[in-house]
């Protein structure tokens, strides 16, 4: 409530004192539907609304904007014989407001923020849980302010603040201290006709499910480093990089190194087919750079040929090299003027192991298919 009352607020201020040279409302929405079916007798039918109302106030290259939006969904699921089950929820999902010019962007609010340079296996998700899979591309936000700067040649540097939560984000084994705040940045330049960006953040990790039952709250101090490049050579080439540490000893969970290596090409067949792929190494070791036995291996392979200008058909396997299983996903898209059509269908393990996907549910987990419409709106 308290964040609510800021935001209204800051915007009825900015609205008086910034002058009203240029300025705009805009309404939008995107509606969908769904229902799906899974190989243990279930099928579930759904739908999910995401409202969004975007403000601006221009004056000459100034720009003063808010965006606020909502994710409201229901679902009723059915499991043969005899077990029904609904749920509804009704949540916040993004509430911000930036004020940007030709270099600069500082933006304040429930927010994405997301970087890098890989697609499906992704060392740098670090505050987002996009799924490749996902048609609708959802994320949850996170409470922050978030400053860039773009220099003219290219390069940018972020800086941001973080409102710890108290359960982990992406990648994160233990939630966030919530009495102390989360803060990082990143620099990202020019390099070898591509670019190459560093990334760093640090936060509190409270670790108080590790001591005994009535002991004080225990936070540890976590800094996070990562290092990225990309390059579009005659083929795609990239590659992420990351280590987490803890300044307390926790066995072989102190540290965390995880390394991505992607390619990707459009070869001439028929309207071009897309392939990309990506290589996926983590570890977890008791002292930095020392691996494990048995560290996690990861590949993706992603395919997509467009069958002509409104239909498109993908494919993306992953294969887990330590526990020999493989997870496939197949998917159709026809595109008509505002509405979107997708059918879906996957074969997967039952235990769910592709690292650092949280959605609800696990979706894609086990076998089903699922068909889904996608309704976009917007008005001035």
């Amino acid at each position: 409530m308290k964040r609510s009352i800021f935001f209204v607020l800051l915007f009825y201020l900015v609205s008086q004192s910034y002058g009203q040279n240029e300025s705009g409302l805009f309404w939008s929405g995107q509606a969908s539907l769904w229902a799906n079916v899974t190989e243990n007798k279930s099928v579930q039918i759904g739908s999910r609304y995401l409202p969004q109302l975007n403000y601006k106030i221009q004056k000459n290259k100034n720009l003063i904007d808010f965006e606020a939006s909502a994710n409201l969904n229901a679902y009723v699921q059915y499991h043969h014989p005899d077990s029904l089950f609904a749920d509804a929820q009704l949540k916040a999902y993004r509430f911000w407001a930036r004020y940007s010019n030709e270099q600069l962007e500082i933006r304040a609010g429930l927010q994405k923020i997301n970087f890098g340079s890989a697609s499906m296996l992704r060392p740098l998700m670090w505050f987002d849980q996009i799924d490749p899979r996902d048609p609708l591309q959802l994320t949850d936000g996170v409470w922050a302010v978030l400053g860039r700067y773009y220099f003219l040649n290219n390069a940018n540097v972020w800086v941001w603040v973080l409102l710890p939560e108290d359960k982990p984000k992406t990648w994160e084994l233990y939630p966030s201290d919530t009495k102390l705040p989360e803060a990082g940045g990143r620099l990202q330049y020019p390099f070898g006709g591509g670019e190459l960006a560093f990334s760093f953040h640090q936060r509190w990790a409270n670790i108080s499910s590790l001591r005994p039952i009535g002991n004080d709250r225990f936070s540890v101090s976590e800094q996070r480093y990562g290092l990225d490049g990309k390059w579009d050579l005659k083929v795609g080439l990239w590659f992420e990089a990351t280590l987490t540490h803890l300044d307390h000893s926790l066995d072989s969970l102190t540290n965390q190194q995880m390394i991505s290596v992607g390619t990707d090409y459009t070869f001439g067949i028929g309207n071009g087919l897309h392939l990309t792929l990506e290589q996926l190494f983590a570890t977890y070791s008791k002292k930095v750079f020392r691996y494990s036995d048995s560290p996690l291996g990861f590949t993706a392979l992603s395919a997509s040929y467009p069958i002509s200008l409104f239909d498109q058909v993908s494919v993306i396997l992953y294969r887990d090299w330590l526990f020999k299983t493989t997870y496939s996903f197949i998917s159709f898209q026809h595109q008509f003027n505002k509405i979107n059509l997708h059918a879906m269908g996957w074969w997967n393990p039952s235990t769910y192991r592709i690292p650092s996907q949280k959605q609800e549910g696990n979706t894609f987990s086990g076998k089903g298919f699922q068909l889904m419409v996608v309704y976009n709106h917007s008005t001035h």
